[in-house]
């Protein structure tokens, strides 16, 4: 017999999230009008995309039964921390593959200890090992889920940054939560994975567009095939209302160049938000680049994303310093 999951409780989201106008003078002498989409308001522990993309793939593991979730992500994942959260919320176990064997003796940093106090069990993987089994659940190679289920019983797997084609229809959700769109609109958020990118760009009225900005260096092409693909299995079609640019990364994932970090200081200075900077900084960048290039025609409309919260500012851990190491291709976690 299933058990009926009822997503709205026991973590209570606020959804709608709300959307602000906000007044940027820089775009609005360009013609152009700024609105957020706060994302990042949704609940403190699963917030932003990350409750958009993971309500549907729990609803699907209670539906087919399943007790334990199983996932994977960096040593400072947001993915992580989600899945531990509303996995202990809903009664489910969680396992969380974390990136980099070396961390295994090492002090626990906030975000792998805010897992832990979830009830999460983590598996700590060479990096080597990580890529190998991305790469063989992206194929679907049955060895690969047989060695998984055979170390940790059978569990709904969730893929690195929780991005599949049910987390597109989760995210597709939110173009409904935005009044009026029409020509003139861009709707605007970072990518990690392409899983948000694709649901919003789904579900857009004709005449407006989706605009990407990826947070990893080196993914043309591929970031692009992703979300792609997720329209082919999630839609049956193409969209031709959406691009990635890849000009606002940043030198890569996890990196905050001096001037970006000034941007955003200077961003949170002017309307009052705090801004998360391995993603939505970088978004946020991107667009006043957009505006600066003269691709966002005056009368232009943005809808920004704010797809999370910043991180804390955690005390220093004897020893550590860093992210854990550079993210490869699939550094995930976000978009």
């Amino acid at each position: 017999m299933r058990r009926p999951l009822d997503i709205a409780t026991p973590l209570r989201p606020r959804l709608p999230s709300p959307v602000r106008d906000v007044v940027d003078p820089w775009l609005a002498d360009r013609g152009v009008a700024l609105r957020l989409k706060r994302d990042d308001l949704i609940h403190p522990l699963v917030p932003g995309n990350k409750w958009r993309k993971l309500t549907p793939n729990l609803r699907a593991a209670v539906e087919r039964g399943h007790t334990r979730l199983l996932t994977f992500g960096g040593a400072y994942s947001n993915h992580i921390r989600a899945v531990a959260a509303a996995g202990a919320a809903y009664g489910l176990s969680t396992v969380g593959v974390i990136r980099g064997d070396e961390l295994a003796d090492a002090p626990r940093n906030w975000s792998l200890t805010r897992a832990e106090d979830h009830g999460m069990e983590l598996a700590f993987v060479s990096r080597s090992a990580y890529r190998e089994t991305l790469r063989g659940l992206s194929e679907d190679d049955p060895g690969t889920l047989r060695g998984l289920e055979e170390r940790w019983g059978r569990a709904y797997v969730l893929p690195e940054g929780g991005t599949n084609v049910l987390a597109a229809h989760g995210a597709a959700q939110l173009v409904a939560e935005l009044p009026d769109l029409g020509p003139g609109d861009v709707v605007c958020c970072a990518v990690g994975t392409g899983g948000t990118l694709a649901g919003i760009a789904a579900a857009l009225p004709a005449g407006a567009r989706a605009v990407g900005f990826a947070v990893l260096k080196g993914a043309e092409g591929y970031l692009d095939g992703e979300v792609a693909e997720l329209h082919r299995r999630g839609w049956g079609r193409a969209f031709g209302n959406w691009h990635i640019d890849h000009g606002y990364h940043g030198g890569g994932y996890g990196r905050v160049p001096a001037e970006l970090e000034a941007f955003a200081a200077r961003f949170e200075e002017r309307h009052g938000v705090r801004v998360e900077r391995r993603y939505v900084a970088k978004m946020l960048w991107g667009v006043h680049g957009l505006a600066e290039r003269g691709e966002l025609p005056p009368g232009s409309r943005v809808t920004a994303l704010i797809t999370g919260p910043p991180d804390p500012k955690p005390e220093p851990e004897p020893g550590r310093e860093g992210n854990g190491g550079e993210p490869g291709r699939a550094a995930r976690g976000g978009g």
